[in-house]
């Protein structure tokens, strides 16, 4: 019988595989600070159904390759890869200051920042971006960059981590499958994201906006997210170098991995992300519907 909470190694490969499976099923349904963020926010900015899985997909792409070199790695030498658990806050770090550059960058803060501007240009050549001057909406989210996000934010641990390369790896009969855990994890996670992806960016397209309007509000609440969600796990991370918040949890008794123990995960995931969220939502419909926002657009478009 399949033990998702406490897998032993005692167990085939096959059941070890479809255990790595069916835990990255969990991972990618349950709150998390790795994937619902990143996920959330571009689906958003994509604004459709298919946008929403597209964003799903990327991110989970590269996040399912970076399991696959670690659960690798695991194989290899597991104690090299358990010492990623001390660097929890700088991947923290790294991944907020990417999101909040993205946010920046979508929201256009690099007009009135040229720090940002100087960010924003290295970001467009970067991912090969059009260059929109004289546009007034907020900028398309650069769906590329969600390839690098779910790249460095798998490096981040927790407890599926530590089940896939404490235990699951170390079964595999050798090193040339010793990453087949990590991928079939990956891509577990990736199942549930593009269906979440996809939910987001259908629930976006059916708020009955005007056509101008839609663009506008969701790449403003995708913008938002990224920017402010990402300042926030830059915040987190630097904090955990001089407090044990990693440490403070709420157990709620759950027998769920991400659920059973609600810490600075769940809050960067859950409250920062949807109290963000929600404040960029109702501030952009009530701007986009108190005025006459598509004849004024369209007027500024003309004079530009």
């Amino acid at each position: 019988m399949i033990n998702l909470w406490n897998p032993t190694s005692h167990m085939s490969i096959l059941m070890a595989l479809i255990t790595a499976f069916l835990l990255g099923i969990v991972h990618g349904v349950t709150p998390d600070e790795h994937t619902w963020p990143i996920t959330f926010s571009y689906s958003i900015g994509s604004y459709s159904t298919k946008g929403g899985m597209k964003a799903g997909f990327l991110f989970s792409l590269a996040f399912t390759l970076q399991r696959a070199i670690a659960s690798e790695l695991a194989f290899l030498i597991l104690s090299s890869i358990l010492v990623l658990t001390k660097y929890e806050g700088w991947i923290y770090v790294v991944v907020g200051a990417l999101m909040a550059v993205s946010g920046a960058y979508i929201l256009r803060l690099g007009d009135h920042l040229h720090f940002l501007g100087f960010l924003e240009k290295g970001m467009r050549a970067l991912l090969r971006l059009p260059d929109e001057h004289d546009a007034v909406y907020p900028r398309q989210s650069p769906v590329k960059l969600a390839l690098l996000h779910g790249f460095v934010a798998g490096w981040g641990t927790g407890a599926f981590a530590t089940i896939v390369y404490t235990v699951l790896a170390p079964m595999m009969p050798s090193a040339y499958v010793g990453f087949l855990p990590g991928l079939f994890f990956g891509l577990g996670t990736m199942v549930m994201q593009v269906v979440l992806g996809a939910f987001i960016g259908w629930f976006f397209s059916k708020l009955h906006l005007p056509s101008c309007a839609l663009p506008y509000v969701a790449r403003r609440v995708s913008g938002m997210i990224l920017t402010y969600g990402g300042l926030a796990f830059v915040i987190v991370g630097l904090l955990e170098q001089v407090l044990p918040i990693d440490s403070w949890s709420i157990i709620t008794g759950i027998p769920i991995h991400n659920l059973h123990s609600l810490g600075v995960g769940f809050f960067l995931a859950v409250i920062v992300l949807f109290g963000v969220a929600v404040f960029a939502m109702v501030s952009s419909i009530r701007k986009v519907k108190t005025v006459d926002f598509c004849e004024d657009t369209a007027t500024t478009l003309l004079r530009a």
